[in-house]
């Protein structure tokens, strides 16, 4: 796609890597065949190539409207569209360059800042967040209902593993999170009795915090940029120490992770601190595979369950990670029963706070997922990021867990039909 960038953004280094990602860009269309907004909406605008035109028509020094802003504001960033591209077109990075752009070029309404601002200012601060959900829950009955479905009830806390009286020799650090630790603490517990087994030992980094995805989505580029150095500044003692790699249980935070050494490719002080983070960072799902030998022989010490269970594989997981297919092998080796899912490729409709700023869609895609997933009579929902399981369990009396937490209960002899 020929491009010719206006002055503004000319020779910037956000210009340039847009002119670069836009050239890539064919035309083809294939990118609308597997896009959710384009299949509910079917506008040409908001689809991926709809949208690259506009992102193109803003970066030429074309008039930003709130109808452009509006187009853009509706992509979930799922990523689907970059796995059926066959240009290589990365698309979620060229929407997280523009979207700032057109904020200030468009401007946005009131609500619409003051939305965005607080939750941009809440939910990555973990204890902030922790105690406004302990509020939220003792006032549900206060609220709206459509709020209230919103608020989690409190999770039954599980036990720790107790200590090894030898310690692992073997050790990865482990990202926390924001809003994890409050909505479902249960689950870093279990990636760390799963791994003790295996034999490596999980440390949580003190300083650590929100991975920087969330304000980065938002077009809050310089709160997230923090984030991102925040936590290398926590980690970096760790890694120095010998840990084998940032392990994190959200694979929307990992996709964030993973690209740390792309977004921080200019800075001097932490480019090469950065890009060795992202090649540490795997999923929980990458480390478990990797051990495969080890489990297997817990396997043999167990009873397989009969269960049937249905997988949502978030589109972090799937288009972001490029993971499609590791833990539906790895349920399938410990004797779980998958159900088929029509349309596995398809966002569920959290997409981080998409949820809150674009509640209808949200919501049609939530109930499109869920038919999907139930279809084949699963006794368990199961998923891989905190977001998608919040948000599908607000429309199902079915459990919606992690994987890592029936995996943990599995090995522990405690798993529950």
């Amino acid at each position: 796609m020929e491009t010719r960038l206006a002055g503004f953004v000319r020779g910037t280094p956000a210009g340039i890597e847009a002119g670069a990602i836009l050239r890539k860009c064919v035309h083809c269309g294939f990118c609308n065949a597997t896009c959710p907004t384009y299949q509910l909406l079917g506008d040409e605008l908001d689809g991926p190539r709809g949208r690259i035109y506009l992102m193109k028509m803003l970066l030429e020094g074309g008039r930003a409207t709130r109808k452009t802003q509006l187009h853009l504001d509706r992509c979930l960033t799922c990523r689907n569209c970059e796995t059926t591209c066959p240009s290589g077109v990365h698309y979620g990075r060229l929407l997280d360059l523009v979207r700032p752009i057109a904020d200030r070029r468009a401007g946005r309404g009131l609500f619409d800042h003051l939305q965005r601002s607080l939750l941009a200012a809440v939910i990555p601060r973990r204890r902030l967040f922790a105690f406004l959900l302990r509020i939220g829950r003792r006032i549900r009955w206060l609220l709206p209902r459509a709020l209230a479905a919103r608020i989690p009830a409190a999770a039954t806390l599980r036990p720790p593993s107790a200590s090894r009286r030898t310690q692992p020799r073997r050790f990865m650090l482990l990202l926390a999170g924001c809003v994890q630790p409050s909505l479902a603490p249960d689950i870093n517990i279990a990636a760390a009795r799963v791994l003790d087994r295996l034999g490596i030992r999980l440390v949580e980094a003190p300083g650590a915090g929100c991975c920087g995805a969330l304000r980065f989505h938002l077009g809050k580029h310089r709160a997230a940029l923090r984030d991102m150095r925040r936590n290398i500044d926590a980690w970096w003692p760790q890694i120095e120490r010998g840990a084998e790699a940032v392990v994190v249980t959200a694979s929307g935070c990992g996709v964030s992770v993973k690209e740390y050494g792309h977004w921080l490719r200019d800075d001097p002080k932490y480019a090469a601190r950065a890009a060795r983070i992202s090649q540490l960072a795997r999923d929980i799902g990458e480390v478990v595979a990797q051990e495969r030998a080890a489990l297997r022989e817990l396997l043999k010490r167990v009873p397989l369950p009969e269960m049937k269970v249905a997988f949502q594989a978030p589109c972090t997981l799937q288009h972001g990670q490029k993971l499609p297919g590791l833990v539906e092998a790895l349920l399938g080796e410990c004797g779980f029963h998958l159900t088929a899912v029509r349309d596995a490729h398809l966002c569920c409709g959290s997409a981080g706070t998409y949820s809150l700023l674009q509640p209808a869609l949200a919501l049609t895609l939530r109930n499109q997922k869920l038919a999907a997933l139930t279809a084949g009579g699963p006794q368990r929902i199961l998923t891989a990021n905190i977001g998608c399981q919040v948000h599908l369990q607000t429309g199902t009396p079915l459990r919606v867990q992690h994987w890592i937490e029936l995996l943990d209960q599995l090995l522990s002899g405690s798993v529950v039909v």
